[in-house]
C-alpha cells in the first residue's frame, strides 16, 4: 500500500498475511507488516526496504510513490532482514544510490549480501549528523542494541518524524484495526526485553526532540497521545510492573499440577486479587506467557518433575525469562513429583540467576494429586504473594 504521511513522506511498506511464524518462533495470527518509507525532497531517501517474502509488492509500491523519480539515498537503519531485505537489489537498480547508515552496519553489508560492490557507495553516520534532502534534514541518533548493535534512528525536522527502526513496533499486519498496547508489549518483551537500559539511553535523546509522528518499521504509525506510548516503553524497559496482579505459568504432564495452579488461581481472587491470569505453558503462546510475567508484578510457577529435573515446558519458560533479563519480581513456586519431587530445586536455581528476585515461602509440593492436605500450604502461598 502507498499513502502519504505528510505532504513529502510517504508510506510505502507491505503486510505479511501469509506468515505463521515471525522470526520463526513467534506467532502472528494477524501477520505483520514491514514498514519502508519515501521522502520526495529535492533529494529523494528510501527509509529501509522489506523482507525478501515481499519484494515484488515493496517495489511496486515504491516505483508508485516515486512518480518516475530516481532516489538519492537508502537509509538503513537496521540490518535484519526482514527490513534489509532489498538493499542489493535497491543498489542494482539504482546506480547512482548512497546507502546511509551506521559504521557497524556498513560493515555488516558484505554479511548478508556476498559479491556485491559497496565500496563508494555508502556514506556513514554518526550520532548527531545530518543530512540535508533540501526542506528535509535528517538527524541521526545512534541506539545500539535496540536490539541490534547497528541500529540508529532517524529524526525528520521538518515534520517532526522519527523513524524509530525496531522501537514502537508491534506485531499484526496494518489491515486488523487491533489494541495497540496487547501486541505491542508481546513484542517489545520478546524482541527487545533484554534491552532496557539501551532502550533507556534511546528514549533520553528522544525526550529532547519535538516529535509529532513516531513511524516504525512494523506496526502503525503513531500521531496521536504519544506521551502513551512513550510512557509504555519507559515503564517496559524500567522493568516496573504495569499491571497490579498475579501471572500463573505451569507445567503440568497428567493434569495434577494444572489443577493445583488453578486452584491457586481461585484462592488467589477469593482474597481479593483483582488480576490473576494463567498460562498452560504446554499448549499457551510462550511469547504471550513472557510478555504476561513482565507485565505484571508477581509471578507464580508452577511444574511437575522431570527426570531428575524440570518438566521441558518450564525450563524452556524459565530460560526465554532469562535471556529476556527478567527482573525486579516477586515468584512463587508449586512442585509435583510421585516419587522424588525436584523442579522446585531446579527452577529456584533458574531463578536465582535473574536480577531482584524475591522467591517467597512456603515452597509448596504436591505429591501426585492435591489432596485437601495441601490446601493450606496453597493458602500459606497466596497470602505471601499478597504480603
Amino acid at each position: 500500500m502507498v499513502f502519504d504521511v505528510t505532504d513529502k513522506i510517504r508510506y510505502i511498506g507491505v503486510d505479511d498475511t501469509d506468515i505463521d511464524l515471525f522470526e520463526s518462533q513467534y506467532i502472528v495470527p494477524n501477520g505483520i507488516s514491514y514498514n519502508s518509507y519515501l521522502i520526495m525532497d529535492e533529494k529523494v531517501a528510501i527509509m529501509d526496504t522489506v523482507d525478501l517474502r515481499k519484494s515484488e509488492e515493496w517495489w511496486n509500491n515504491l516505483h508508485t510513490a516515486l512518480e518516475g523519480r530516481t532516489p538519492d539515498y537508502l537509509v538503513v537503519q537496521h540490518m535484519e532482514p526482514d527490513h534489509a531485505g532489498n538493499i542489493a537489489a535497491a543498489l542494482e537498480k539504482f546506480p547512482s544510490l548512497k546507502i546511509v547508515a551506521s559504521g557497524r552496519a556498513v560493515q555488516m553489508l558484505p554479511q548478508f549480501f556476498e559479491n556485491v560492490g559497496f565500496e563508494g557507495r555508502t556514506i556513514v553516520v554518526k550520532e548527531g549528523d545530518t543530512l540535508d534532502l533540501g526542506e528535509h534534514t535528517l538527524q541521526f541518533f545512534m541506539a545500539p542494541m535496540v536490539h541490534w548493535p547497528e541500529v540508529m534512528v532517524t529524526y525528520d525536522q521538518a515534520d517532526r518524524v522519527v523513524f524509530s527502526a525496531d522501537g514502537f513496533g508491534k506485531f499484526g499486519a496494518l489491515a486488523y484495526d487491533e489494541d495497540w498496547a496487547c501486541e505491542a508489549r508481546r513484542y517489545y518483551f520478546n524482541i527487545c526485553g533484554k534491552y532496557g537500559v539501551q532502550v533507556q539511553a534511546l528514549l533520553k535523546k528522544l525526550a529532547a526532540l519535538d516529535i509529532a509522528y513516531i513511524c516504525p518499521l512494523h506496526g502503525p504509525i503513531l500521531t496521536e497521545d504519544l506521551g502513551y506510548y512513550i510512557g509504555l516503553y519507559n515503564t517496559w524497559s524500567k522493568y516496573e510492573v504495569e499491571t497490579e496482579g498475579v501471572f500463573i505459568a505451569y507445567a503440568s504432564i497428567h493434569g495434577g499440577t494444572a489443577e493445583v495452579a488453578l486452584k491457586l488461581a481461585d484462592v488467589l481472587r477469593q482474597k481479593g486479587v483483582s488480576k490473576v491470569s494463567v498460562a498452560d505453558l504446554s499448549r499457551d503462546d510462550m511469547a504471550e506467557a513472557v510478555e504476561d510475567a513482565f507485565r505484571m508484578g508477581k509471578l507464580v510457577v508452577a511444574a511437575a518433575s522431570y527426570d531428575t529435573d524440570v518438566f521441558p515446558p518450564m525450563h524452556d519458560f524459565l530460560h526465554h525469562l532469562k535471556i529476556k533479563a527478567y527482573q525486579k519480581r516477586k515468584v512463587g513456586i508449586i512442585e509435583n513429583g510421585s516419587w522424588a519431587p525436584c523442579a522446585a530445586k531446579v527452577m529456584t536455581g533458574m531463578l536465582e540467576q535473574m536480577k531482584e528476585i524475591e522467591i517467597v515461602s512456603p515452597v509448596v509440593t504436591i505429591r501426585s494429586r492435591m489432596k485437601q492436605t495441601d490446601l493450606p500450604a496453597l493458602e500459606a502461598l497466596a497470602d505471601a504473594m499478597m504480603a
